[in-house]
């Protein structure tokens, strides 16, 4: 008889995890969100992006640069 009463807690507290996922889904489309990113937070986002990628271009040049000096570096000398 006990199992019983288990199955029936989970259930009523699945029920009750469906209905408050369902309140608060309702209540986040009445908030009236837009359905995309505002545009200013866009255009931040994209131009951290581009400072984001133009820095790690410039990295990766002054790695191939720091490579060619330690190779240079490391080959016998005449």
């Amino acid at each position: 008889m006990q199992q019983f009463y288990t199955y029936i807690a989970l259930d009523l507290a699945n029920q009750r995890a469906s209905e408050a996922r369902e309140a608060r889904f309702a209540a986040e489309f009445a908030a009236g969100r837009p359905k995309r990113p505002s545009l200013i937070r866009r255009s931040l986002a994209e131009g951290l992006a581009a400072i984001s990628r133009g820095s790690a271009s410039a990295a990766r040049r002054l790695d191939a640069v720091a490579a060619d000096d330690l190779g240079r570096s490391l080959t016998p000398s005449d």
